[in-house]
């Protein structure tokens, strides 16, 4: 495979030389997580609405494993709560950078999580169940290292036609975003997950979540701007994700595992 062509106006995200989806692509776009304004930017949005969900820890020691954490984005966000956190991921360049912001990184793949059974007080799964071909496959590895009356947090693309037009269609031609990033035909429908969790054990709970519209079209205006694209989004400003009437496009998803 050939490595993603950057544009000639500096933005790294419309490459797509890559097929969809392919776990390279984060290797190309490694330079970008960290970057609030950068091609992983709703990222940074959905980690602090998923660490909103992370309760705080009740014993000492107590362990959140983070499958699928990319560069550790959830960790500023949880850091105060009190955990010990493990991440997991398949990508060896964002794993060095989660591992620089405080998370104990672990080389592995989210359908044979390298951990014990029962060792997690929390498990959160952000942004991964929609990449992996075999979805239920992670959702049972999540269930399994997740201990009894442990907390199940996750967010994912619903798999409906609405989502596929949203999250593909028109937000690949937005200005920052990456090109291939997604497979539709793996987007996750919410009634499955949470079937599939009931397997297990954990009652998962989901609601509907978006961007907040003002900041969102703030945040899009900046980019629009010849010159201003790059430049961190003034404190405070950066679009939030709240909750909507409707799971059909991105939903949350938080459950407790019976015991």
């Amino acid at each position: 495979m050939r490595a993603a062509d950057t544009t000639t106006d500096g933005d790294p995200t419309a490459s797509a030389r890559r097929p969809r989806n392919d776990p390279g692509q984060y290797d190309d776009l490694a330079d970008e997580w960290w970057r609030p304004d950068g091609a992983f930017a709703m990222l940074h949005w959905l980690a602090a609405a998923r660490a909103a969900l992370v309760p705080p820890a009740s014993r000492p020691d107590a362990l959140l494993v983070d499958i699928g954490c990319g560069a550790g984005l959830l960790a500023p966000h949880v850091v105060d709560k009190g955990y010990r956190h493990v991440g997991v991921d398949l990508v060896g360049s964002a794993l060095r950078q989660a591992a620089g912001h405080g998370v104990v990184p672990v080389n592995g793949d989210a359908t044979a999580v390298p951990l014990a059974t029962g060792c997690a007080d929390v498990v959160a799964v952000g942004e991964l169940l929609e990449h992996v071909p075999d979805w239920p496959a992670a959702v049972a590895q999540a269930c399994r290292v997740l201990r009894p009356g442990g907390t199940l947090v996750l967010d994912t693309l619903n798999d409906t036609a609405l989502s596929r037009l949203l999250a593909v269609a028109v937000a690949e031609r937005l200005p920052g975003v990456p090109r291939g990033i997604h497979d539709p035909g793996l987007f996750v429908d919410a009634r499955a997950l949470v079937a599939e969790c009931a397997r297990y054990g954990v009652r998962l709970r989901v609601r509907g979540v978006r961007p907040e519209l003002p900041g969102t079209l703030r945040w899009l205006a900046r980019r629009a701007v010849p010159g201003r694209r790059g430049r961190p989004t003034p404190a405070g400003r950066a679009p939030r994700i709240v909750p909507t009437f409707s799971s059909a496009v991105l939903y949350q998803g938080r459950g407790m595992k019976d015991g």
